[in-house]
Parts: C-alpha cells; sequence; structure tokens
C-alpha cells in the first residue's frame, strides 16, 4: 500500500484493532493516511480513499512548482473526513514556498494540527471584520480570515514562520497554510483551487515530488 497511516491530530504511533484505529495520545481516530512517497501512484490511492471529500490543489501550478505532500482522513472512502494537499515551489521574493490547503469536517483537528492551533476548529476570528482574501472553488467564492498561530508560549514563533487562512465552504472549514508567512502576498482576489478528483487528463501531468513540509 502507497499511504501508511497515523493520527490526523498528531505524530504519536497509530495502531488498528478490532473496533478500528487507536492513537496512543487520542484514543480512537479515524486514521490519516499519507503517503511515503510522493507519487502519481500514490495520489492516485489517495483520491481512491477521498472520494467523499475534495482535494483542493491551486490551479494552474505555476512553472517549477509540485505537488509534495497531500493526505486523507478517514477509515470509508465514502465517508472521509479531511483532505490535505501541498503544492510547493519557488517565488522571486520569499524563495521556496509550500501551500498546505486543508478541508475537513469540523472537529477533524488535521488544519489545527498544520497551522499549529490551539483549537482544533478555526474558531471566532472567521467572520470578524472583511475577509483578507477571497479564493475560487469553481463557481463558488470562498472568504477566508487570518487565524492566528501564536496563543501562547508553546507556539512561539508560529507567526513568523507560516500565515494561516480559514473560512467555511460547501459545510466543511477550509484552511489554507502558507509558509513562510509572507508568502500571504502571492496570493490574489479570487485565487483558483480546483478539485483534484475533477481534473481529468490534466491529473497525469502535474509534477510531484520535492521535500515534504514538516507539520
Amino acid at each position: 500500500m502507497s499511504l501508511s497511516a497515523g493520527c490526523p491530530r498528531c505524530a504519536a504511533p497509530v495502531t488498528e484493532t478490532a473496533n478500528g484505529w487507536v492513537c496512543l495520545e487520542h484514543a480512537d481516530i479515524e486514521p490519516l493516511w499519507r503517503p511515503a512517497e510522493v507519487t502519481y501512484e500514490a495520489f492516485a490511492d489517495h483520491l481512491h480513499r477521498s472520494r467523499a471529500v475534495p482535494s483542493y490543489l491551486p490551479w494552474p501550478l505555476s512553472p517549477g512548482w509540485s505537488v509534495s505532500d497531500f493526505a486523507v482522513v478517514g477509515s470509508d472512502p465514502e465517508r472521509a473526513r479531511a483532505t490535505m494537499t501541498c503544492a510547493s515551489g519557488p517565488s522571486a521574493l520569499d524563495g521556496p514556498v509550500d501551500v498546505l490547503v486543508v478541508t475537513e469536517e469540523a472537529g477533524t483537528g488535521l488544519g489545527a494540527r498544520i497551522a499549529g492551533t490551539a483549537h482544533q476548529d478555526p474558531g471566532p476570528e472567521i467572520g470578524a471584520g472583511p475577509p483578507v482574501v477571497k479564493v475560487r472553488l469553481d463557481t463558488k467564492v470562498v472568504p477566508l480570515w487570518a487565524v492566528s498561530t501564536n496563543p501562547g508560549p508553546d507556539l512561539a514563533g508560529r507567526e513568523q514562520d507560516r500565515s494561516v487562512l480559514a473560512g467555511e465552504a460547501h459545510g466543511r472549514w477550509l484552511w489554507l497554510v502558507l509558509r513562510p508567512a509572507s508568502a500571504l502576498l502571492l496570493l490574489r482576489e479570487e485565487w483558483i483551487l480546483r478539485d483534484a478528483s475533477r481534473s481529468g487528463p490534466s491529473l497525469v501531468e502535474l509534477p510531484f515530488g520535492g521535500p515534504a513540509p514538516t507539520w
């Protein structure tokens, strides 16, 4: 199998039991499936496991950019709870950049883990004042707000190495995590995110690989 199981909320070991998956830190969980190696074949496995949830990628990918990571949360492909994709590449101002996109059911915790926030869901900052930017999912325009990633001393420094935006789309949380933090300037009004499962033949042309982000 090209994907291995983990916990969506932390990096602790997980085990499969007769009743499902168990995390050393979080007890019963829905497993997180992530590739050992980022390849087209592993991404096809990812899309099979995530049939119930879209896998959004920035579209189109700029020259020199590639899909460097992806993950899905769920035991049953028809009831998956979350997906994550990461596109990585160079920028003139910031050097190497990672753009991580998470869409998830409330309470899953994957977006919070990747963003480095203290709470499982984005919180009261969503909807407070005007959005920072809007992205386009097909014909839907989704506003996104900035989410603080430095609520206490345990997470000190997170606001300097990443920018985190979040909003709601199709009844799920949508997170955008950009590293470094200054990469936020790459976003332009109505930036396009496309569900990779609907990309058809163009999916074969996507470049895969490069250093996977740490989270």
